[in-house]
């Protein structure tokens, strides 16, 4: 593995993943045979589609608890009715489709990652079931007795696991809390606690930790600042909105809200949501740090030119979500974006620690400060909005998904702001002296080592099972979606950068799930470009071959 994907930056066999697509008879008051994709490990289906009930007035839930009640026996989930879902949420979205958000419960304990989603149209219509469960829980005979180790147990163990994996006691943002799961992993099942701990001291991290609940060994951990739990940051500070100049990094002049009062200029703004604050950490690993402030509200120091890109920047990239995709900032509710810049000395790279933005200034030789790409930035963001949104688990093929729309996002939000758009990641910021270069480059993922088809896949256990690494797959795909091009003797026709986002965006944040493997993300962008454009149209045929030029069916 090249020395490159060691940089996670927040950036950084033979054939596709199979699973099958079947008709089923058509039931009673179905209008159409459904559509049935298998996950190939569990042989129990992850993506249902078609006209699966009648016309109805009856409430969402119960037409959707209906349906998989009649489906247990497929599922393998034994025959407990409702009992084995707890509704997670339940939303209409811009196409007039309600989903409901399911999570599986077995004997009322959360299956950690098994959720699905449903929609059902205007009509009353369940028209999708998209998703992993976990099968086959009621034969597990690690599941036949409780738990007998406490959680603060299992939190000190967690935590001395933590303290020896990174070589000290972190700080943590906040309190970590244990939660009982069922954790199933390679087919084992085991009652767990499920943990997380955020720190940035005294390095940063966000890991997820499973602790067998009846041993309290250390079942699974992993470092997901990918892919964090945001939570508030900023402050209240009155004053007169206003706008300033600036230069960013790279030395161009840019405009961007502040808030100004007696003090001076802060890096405040108050037009976007619940608002979005800059900090300074002035070379150390605190943060936030101290809100931005300047005198004259005139931007134009060298030192001030980290903090005026991830000011300016994380408001185009939530104009992005919202003027395109109608989301009011990750969380789709207005959240505050938080951004600390000059953090620590030399620091290379740039991350969401699970509560804001944080970036370094980079060596001057590998990277500059790395706030100065707006792909970066977006790339950051959405990581944010995929946690809030199908919360893809940061490990394998759901982590590789999650890594690549990131990637997709970075790169339509600079195609839409005209920002030297190409389909590269970072190039803005990486090696300064080395003309042409990026992190990665998503029309030719080799170049930088990675996969551009699924045969070729990274299986071992680094990077996370290859989150960075085999995102290439996908990137290729999108590439191929939005350009057009011939991949492994495929042709796929170019659909442009506005269709391609549109169903990426849907795809995302209706019918991805925490567990997603690449052939159920085919499954989910084939029935996103559906909703969209039609079952014969043009893009779904574009979507399907994008992914047939990627080895993923």
């Amino acid at each position: 593995m090249k020395k490159k994907k060691l940089l996670t930056l927040s950036l950084a066999a033979s054939l596709a993943l199979s699973a099958t697509a079947v008709s089923a008879n058509t039931a009673p008051g179905q209008n159409t045979a459904e559509k049935i994709h298998v996950n190939k490990e569990t042989k129990t289906p992850d993506f249902i589609a078609g006209k699966l009930t009648a016309p109805s007035n009856k409430p969402v839930k119960e037409i959707v608890l209906t349906y998989l009640e009649q489906k247990e026996e497929d599922y393998k989930i034994g025959k407990n009715g409702s009992s084995n879902f707890k509704v997670v949420s339940q939303k209409k979205d811009d196409l007039g489709f309600t989903k409901l958000k399911l999570q599986q419960v077995f004997k009322g304990v959360p299956v950690f990652g098994s959720v699905i989603n449903a929609h059902v149209n205007q009509e009353g219509v369940l028209t999708s079931v998209s998703g992993n469960l976990a099968p086959e829980l009621y034969d597990k005979q690690s599941l036949k007795k409780g738990a007998t180790v406490k959680a603060d147990a299992a939190l000190k163990n967690a935590a001395a696991d933590l303290a020896q994996k990174i070589g000290g006691t972190p700080e943590l943002e906040h309190e970590a809390a244990a939660e009982l799961v069922v954790y199933v992993q390679d087919g084992k099942a085991n009652y767990a606690y499920s943990a997380e701990f955020e720190f940035l001291y005294p390095e940063p991290g966000n890991y997820q930790y499973f602790i067998d609940a009846k041993t309290g060994e250390v079942l699974d951990s992993y470092n997901q600042i990918h892919a964090a739990k945001p939570s508030a940051g900023g402050g209240t500070l009155t004053g007169e909105d206003s706008t300033a100049s600036g230069k960013g990094v790279l030395g161009d002049t840019k405009t961007f809200n502040t808030l100004l009062n007696n003090n001076g200029s802060y890096l405040v703004d108050r037009t976007r949501g619940d608002g979005i604050f800059t900090y300074d950490a002035k070379n150390r690993t605190r943060t936030p740090g101290t809100l931005w402030l300047d005198s004259d509200n005139v931007y134009n120091a060298a030192y001030d030119g980290a903090a005026v890109d991830a000011h300016a920047y994380a408001g185009q990239t939530y104009d992005y979500f919202l003027d395109v995709h109608n989301r009011n900032s990750y969380d789709g509710n207005g959240a505050q974006l938080v951004s600390t810049v000059h953090y620590g000395r030399s620091y290379n790279n740039a991350f969401w620690s699970g509560s804001q933005m944080v970036y370094g200034d980079g060596d001057g030789s590998q990277f500059i400060p790395l706030s100065g790409a707006l792909d970066v930035i977006a790339h950051e963001l959405t990581h944010a909005v995929t946690d809030t949104t199908a919360d893809l688990v940061y490990q394998n093929e759901s982590g590789a998904i999650n890594e690549s729309m990131s990637d997709i996002f970075g790169t339509l939000v600079e195609y839409h702001f005209n920002n030297n758009p190409d389909w590269q990641v970072g190039e803005d910021i990486y090696t300064p002296n080395i003309a042409g270069d990026a992190l990665r480059s998503m029309e030719d993922p080799t170049l930088s080592g990675d996969p551009d088809h699924y045969s070729k896949r990274y299986t071992g256990t680094g990077d996370y099972g290859g989150v960075h690494i085999n995102s290439g797959i996908s990137n290729k795909a999108a590439y191929l979606l939005a350009n057009g091009g011939t991949h492994y003797g495929v042709s796929v026709n170019a659909i442009g950068n506005d269709k391609a986002g549109d169903i990426y965006y849907r795809t995302l944040t209706q019918y991805l799930t925490p567990n997603s493997n690449y052939s159920h993300f085919r499954a989910a962008a084939v029935q996103a470009a559906t909703d969209l454009y039609g079952a014969s149209s043009a893009e779904v045929a574009s979507v399907k071959a994008a992914f047939s030029a990627v080895g993923v069916n």
